[in-house]
């Protein structure tokens, strides 16, 4: 008699069949267990998709007036801070001009009145509010160009008004409106303590240095004779489009050629540097939501897959009697756990780019997502699948025939 053991054999078909069935047997809850993988890949999917699209939107509409904002400043002192380590030398408004891409340009610095209040009367007027505290600036004459900034009446002050030290005054929008002066055909004049100012200009608006609309603005040379001041505290400069990087690069050269550390020069944010953030932000704080899902679903399908080890014993038993070896079970039921996975992932990868799309929709934006991210969606759900199911298999292989028919029913 031949003691030599038979070579069995079970093919792919019959192995794909087998594991169909099963998965069949109990389609409620097949439906529920993959149900788990279809969120974690749903959300990952719709993760990637929404950061991109944000990412590209954000690009897309990337401010032409932030892009062509470059401020210098020093390193310690910016509008009332401690003292700066370096001067900005009073010609930094000409030293910038000559840069090649740069459009305007313009200095200004707060200016220390101390306790003197600013009101547009000689006298003080018991029956009302007349005096105010009002921040004073002083500018050098590019600076409503650097600004961009508007007038509602009368002028800007020019170089002549600073090297003279004319006592004259341009009033920002808020600070007009609480000294009460509309208009600058009469000359009106404001006070600031005891010290007289013409106002010539009413400013409108400005797109930078919002502070301007609720100061006094007055000529650097003024403020120089009258009050001391002895640096410019910022430069801001207006760009061509593209030019701010390199601006950026020279600016602080071309103010302090001895020592450009000491000054600090803010720069528009790159346009990848922009998108990379965005998309980081997004995918931080959802990455991790998806993640856990997908765990979740990898434990659900774990779960379903080990009792439906410990409810076939019988069958597990009877198979192997038959002559199905160890890793024809095992093989078995590992495709059982992939094709939840799998169908969870297809779903999932399916329902991420649906949402992406309806998003992008209610917000008119374009939708983005890369190409991989839908091929390896499944892929991973699978993966999920398949490491899920590695535990149950082993231990539907290790069943022995004759223990597994008798515990089986």
């Amino acid at each position: 008699m031949d003691d030599t053991p038979v070579r069995t054999r079970m093919s792919i078909r019959d192995l794909i069949a087998e594991a169909t069935a099963g998965l069949f047997a109990r389609p409620g809850r097949t439906f529920l267990t993959v149900l788990g993988t279809v969120l974690g890949i749903g959300a990952l999917v719709a993760t990637l998709g929404v950061a991109k699209t944000a990412g590209n939107q954000i690009v897309g509409t990337f401010s032409e007036l932030s892009a062509t904002s470059v401020v210098v400043s020093s390193d310690r002192g910016f509008f009332g801070q401690q003292a700066p380590r370096i001067f900005i030398p009073w010609d930094a408004e000409d030293r910038i001009s000559r840069l090649n891409g740069v459009v305007a340009a313009g200095s200004m610095a707060s200016v220390q009145v101390g306790n003197d209040l600013t009101r547009s009367v000689p006298i003080n007027d018991p029956l009302g509010q007349t005096e105010f505290q009002i921040p004073m600036i002083a500018a050098s004459p590019g600076l409503l160009g650097a600004v961009r900034g508007s007038l509602a009446t009368g002028r800007w002050f020019d170089s002549g008004h600073s090297e003279r030290s004319d006592r004259v005054a341009v009033l920002g929008r808020g600070a007009a409106q609480k000294l009460n002066v509309v208009r600058v055909d009469q000359q009106p004049v404001i006070f600031v303590g005891e010290s007289s100012f013409v106002v010539i200009g009413l400013l409108a608006d400005v797109d930078r240095q919002s502070e301007l609309l609720n100061a006094v603005i007055i000529p650097e040379g003024t403020a120089r004779e009258y009050y001391d001041l002895e640096t410019p505290e910022s430069v801001q400069i207006d760009t061509e489009i593209g030019a701010a990087s390199l601006i950026a690069s020279q600016a602080a050269i071309a103010l302090s050629p001895n020592d450009p550390a000491l000054l600090r020069v803010q720069k528009p944010p790159e346009r990848e540097d922009l998108r990379r953030q965005a998309e980081e932000s997004v995918n931080a704080l959802f990455l991790v939501l998806g993640g856990i899902s997908l765990l979740v679903g990898a434990i659900g399908i774990a779960n379903v897959t080990l009792v439906s080890v410990l409810e076939r014993v019988g069958e597990i038993g009877l198979r192997r009697a038959l002559g199905a070896a160890r890793r024809h079970i095992a093989a078995q039921f590992l495709l059982e756990s992939t094709g939840m996975g799998l169908a969870g992932g297809i779903i999932g990868t399916s329902l991420g780019v649906l949402v992406v799309v309806i998003i992008a929709a209610t917000r008119t934006w374009t939708p983005v997502l890369d190409p991989w991210v839908p091929l390896a969606a499944p892929a991973v759900g699978a993966s999920t699948g398949l490491v899920a199911g590695v535990y149950p298999a082993l231990r539907a292989a290790r069943l022995e025939p004759v223990d597994a028919l008798r515990s089986g029913s």
